[in-house]
């Protein structure tokens, strides 16, 4: 009977960190989402072969590479922390790139080197893709697609950032959210 106890408190014990790992995972998110600061990044066009794979939309940004001293050394996939600023329009500049965490900075997102070429570090986001719902996905590749051929309409990335950590919270086109754009193009079929 004791033996049957050990297990029966292992099991439970074991359920219960299964539900608290996921749980914590989605409650920071939601932390970042709900306290964090909205910035908003350039998307730059994409590979039309292949811009959405499932139910997602690969996303490219504008600002994503700095020029860096020769003398420096970086690694491809190696952790960075990119100190960030906003323009006179509102959108995400870099400051500046480095290998720790800056003190002096809150606003920075923690993010990789994707590759060098040349003096410039070409920045990998953890945010390059947005999912959608599987029946508006169709329609928001289109309207993604469209909207990179339209130079008056900007499309852009709206992050929340909060101590490094970032969470996509939509992609907007002419500031009207892709979702609803999706929607509306389902409606008008």
């Amino acid at each position: 009977m004791n033996n049957k106890k050990i297990i029966l408190i292992a099991f439970a014990l074991i359920a219960l960190v299964q539900m608290y790992l996921p749980a914590k995972m989605i409650l920071d998110r939601e932390n970042v989402i709900q306290t964090g600061t909205e910035y908003k990044f350039r998307t730059a066009p994409v590979d039309p072969n292949d811009p959405f794979r499932g139910k997602y939309i690969t996303l490219d940004y504008t600002e994503n590479s700095i020029k860096i001293p020769k003398n420096q050394i970086w690694r491809e996939r190696e952790k960075i922390y990119v100190s960030l600023s906003t323009d006179s329009t509102g959108f995400v500049k870099i400051k500046s790139v480095s290998k720790e965490e800056p003190i002096d900075n809150k606003t920075f997102v923690k993010a990789e080197v994707s590759y060098i070429d040349g003096n410039m570090l070409i920045i990998n986001y953890p945010f390059d893709r947005f999912y959608m719902e599987e029946s508006k996905a169709y329609d928001a590749e289109l309207a993604y697609r469209e909207s990179q051929r339209d130079t008056v309409r900007v499309t852009y990335a709206l992050v929340s950032i909060k101590d490094g950590d970032a969470v996509l919270k939509d992609v907007l086109i002419g500031g009207i959210s892709i979702k609803k754009l999706a929607s509306t193009e389902i409606l008008t079929k």
